[in-house]
């Protein structure tokens, strides 16, 4: 992990209210573990997050410690009952807030095929929540697939960051993601959709795989990858079950070192829209 200085963390976050969908379609890259820790150190800042899971699975929900809830979900919001403003729960922890998941998500894929305008069902009703003015970052943790709930989230989102594991089928996932983009813009789904950012994760320092596959992603990515790398700790693995995030479980292990100073370089990217570089 390359701890490099950035400027100072207490930066003024001096732009609108921004959506962020978190990613990829392979499953156990460090997809909810982003989500969920990149929010909590923003949040640590004093910066007003909240966390939208999108996941069946709910593990952005238990990461932060609320409970999985009967109903709790943007489900029935998703198919046109209720607002999503009412779903937000707080947390424990100052300036962060959630949107529940709960297992009935499972069957949103389906039930919004069959409405009118299914892709934009989501963009619809996370417009109230935009408008209030109320948060500075929105975090949608999507399903690690690529079906209808996270193209929802392509559709209402500002940018996308992926998170990409050490390894070499990681490339894989970048290539197959950018013909999906590419299909979204070109159909009109969201004309400005991009590539937010690229976080390489469970990165080993000491392995040849990790320093390859990271030099080869930068080379075809340049700009688009964060200068942070998360290492692969234990610590981290640990801090879901306890229910809070790593910066919370354990500030001075290197995973919160390593969160924290992502955290820098988002807020970075967003005030000077430096997410440049090849898509």
């Amino acid at each position: 992990m390359r701890l490099k200085r950035h400027r100072a963390f207490h930066l003024i976050l001096a732009v609108p209210t921004k959506v962020i969908a978190v990613a990829n379609q392979k499953g156990g890259v460090g997809k909810t573990t982003t989500a969920v820790n990149l929010a909590a150190c923003l949040a640590s800042v004093g910066k007003n997050i909240l966390l939208f899971d999108l996941d069946p699975q709910a593990n952005a929900t238990s990461g932060v410690g609320v409970e999985k809830v009967e109903g709790a979900s943007a489900y029935q919001v998703l198919l046109g009952e209720g607002s999503l403003l009412d779903k937000i729960k707080p947390t424990v922890f100052d300036h962060l807030s959630v949107i529940p998941s709960e297992v009935d998500l499972c069957a949103a894929d389906l039930e919004l095929a069959r409405l009118d305008n299914h892709l934009h069902r989501l963009a619809l009703v996370l417009q109230p929540i935009r408008d209030s003015g109320r948060y500075d970052v929105i975090f949608i943790d999507c399903p690690p697939s690529l079906g209808i709930l996270s193209l929802n989230a392509f559709a209402a989102c500002d940018g996308i960051l992926i998170p990409l594991q050490c390894e070499y089928y990681a490339l894989e996932g970048i290539s197959m993601m950018n013909r999906i983009l590419d299909q979204l813009r070109a159909a009109g789904v969201n004309p400005k959709l991009e590539i937010f950012g690229v976080v390489m994760t469970m990165f080993d320092g000491r392995t040849k795989l990790s320093n390859e596959v990271v030099s080869e992603v930068r080379r075809l990515l340049g700009a688009k990858v964060f200068e942070t790398e998360i290492p692969r700790t234990t610590r981290l693995a640990e801090a879901p079950s306890h229910g809070k995030p790593i910066i919370h479980y354990d500030p001075y292990s290197t995973g919160s070192a390593a969160y924290q100073l992502l955290a820098q370089e988002f807020i970075v990217r967003l005030e000077t829209g430096a997410a440049s570089g090849g898509n």
